[in-house]
């Protein structure tokens, strides 16, 4: 919980994705390349297992999966759960950048 505070804490955007890896289609990872690849140093992308983490998916009432979530400077932006496609998030991203 704590790394996750420093993580969020940033002056930049950070696009979190919450996931299972007993998801059989993980087709979130190949848009999340695509999303990190097309904002560079601008936004940090990252993944976090709902199963290795549950106290913070608990903690932040994921229940779906995958869900999105934007943070800058420790406060929450914006948060979806379900499929986004790349082009969806970097626009979402690039609003708080």
């Amino acid at each position: 919980m704590t790394k996750f505070g420093e993580i969020i804490s940033i002056n930049k955007p950070v696009l979190i994705d919450f996931y299972a890896d007993w998801s059989e289609l993980e087709p979130s990872l190949d848009t999340l390349r695509d999303v990190a690849a097309a904002l560079g140093d601008k936004a940090k992308v990252i993944k976090i297992d709902i199963k290795k983490n549950e106290i913070l998916a608990e903690a932040l009432r994921v229940k779906g999966n995958p869900t999105f979530m934007i943070y800058k400077n420790g406060e929450m932006k914006w948060r979806q759960t379900g499929e986004q496609d790349a082009n969806t998030l970097i626009g979402l991203v690039q609003q708080y950048v």
